[in-house]
């Protein structure tokens, strides 16, 4: 198994993985992330990239989950590859996500369909069967594996449809230039803990050893509206200018300012003019700032956010990266990233302090 020091190792193995998506001149990309998990949208954003540089395909239709329009996709020409955004939610976990892809794959045989790089995770053996009926009818489908364990369970289950393996699309971004343009402010190590059903509870943060640990998840989930995950985050009206106006910008106006900076960026935002719905991509390019700011602003993280582990590495940020509620980060970081100097993945609550002190004590370390 080849090793990666360097994550800029694993943006060339990205593009050396999706070859077979290079033959594209246009594309349909389904499932936009309308939610503020600030991790899907890097995946959205390295997806982006990916296919306008390196692909140089023309994306004619994007839409997300609850903005789907069949009538929308009837104008497409019938044979036209539609694409489905990677990430952690090809199961039974993540259901929304689950019955749109499966209801897309099972309406459009006509399509040729590419589900882009995956975790893969099921709970009941039946939900397994039902989605591999699904999958295995389809005549012209293609499913990017995420990790090992997930590509061995797609070439098992879903023998009838093209299996291969792939790291997560985010790594399109590593060497983004100006994404470490903000300096580290703080001295503080950051919790970056998620909350949700992901959430391994066997690390809270009075069990780390560890003392004026700062805690918190994304930053969107404290100035975006609170919704559900299947509500569009754009949502227009007074609560979004109280949240987005305050607490983004009179509140905390070094983060305003370089998110201004960012935006301006006319190289990298000037692509969105091409995309189908400028404003989404826009809005993930701004999302994509709110992540790389939080975290660079301090001496360590510790995450149990697989995409708070990307951003370390896109950063540099040394960084202790601990197991989700199942086999997902750990899978990944045995596939992909083990090799990284800087990370140390951590199984126990009692290792992480050993690990911190041993982080800190080489970003001291001269040279």
């Amino acid at each position: 198994m080849k090793i990666y020091s360097q994550p800029t190792q694993l943006k060339q193995t990205l593009v050396e993985s999706l070859k077979s998506l290079e033959s594209l001149e246009r594309c349909i990309l389904l499932d936009y992330p309308s939610y503020p998990n600030i991790g899907d949208h890097l995946i959205w954003l390295g997806t982006l990239f990916y296919l306008r540089e390196v692909a140089q395909a023309d994306i004619t239709y994007v839409a997300s989950h609850s903005g789907f329009s069949d009538s929308r996709l009837a104008q497409e020409p019938e044979n036209r590859p539609i694409l489905l955004q990677g990430g952690g939610n090809l199961g039974d976990l993540w259901t929304l996500h689950q019955d749109f892809r499966e209801r897309i794959i099972a309406k459009y045989p006509n399509h040729p369909i590419v589900i882009l790089p995956q975790s893969i995770f099921f709970s009941s053996l039946d939900n397994l069967k039902k989605t591999a009926n699904i999958f295995n009818a389809h005549p012209q489908l293609t499913i990017f594996a995420r990790d090992n364990y997930s590509y061995q369970l797609a070439s098992e289950h879903f023998h009838k449809c093209q299996v291969l393996k792939a790291p997560d699309m985010f790594f399109k971004m590593m060497d983004l230039k100006g994404a470490t343009d903000n300096k580290r402010s703080k001295s503080s190590i950051l919790y970056f803990c998620r909350q949700d059903k992901e959430a391994n509870n066997d690390f809270p943060p009075e069990s780390l050893g560890l003392t004026d640990l700062v805690v918190e998840d994304w930053v969107s989930y404290t100035w975006m509206a609170k919704a559900p995950e299947d509500w569009p985050f754009y949502i227009p009206g007074t609560v979004r200018l109280i949240r987005e106006g305050w607490q983004r910008g009179l509140a905390t106006p070094r983060e305003w300012l370089s998110r201004q900076q960012w935006n301006r960026r006319s190289h990298y935002t000037s692509q969105f003019k091409q995309i189908d719905q400028p404003k989404l991509q826009h809005r993930s390019w701004s999302m994509m700032h709110a992540g790389l700011y939080q975290l660079q602003q301090h001496r360590l993280v510790i995450t149990n956010r697989l995409h708070g582990h990307l951003l370390c590495l896109c950063l540099g940020v040394p960084h202790v990266f601990l197991p989700n509620s199942y086999y997902k980060n750990e899978l990944f970081y045995e596939t992909w990233t083990q090799g990284i100097p800087f990370c140390r993945f951590v199984k126990e609550p009692d290792l992480v302090k050993p690990a911190v002190e041993e982080l800190l004590s080489l970003s001291d370390s001269p040279g």
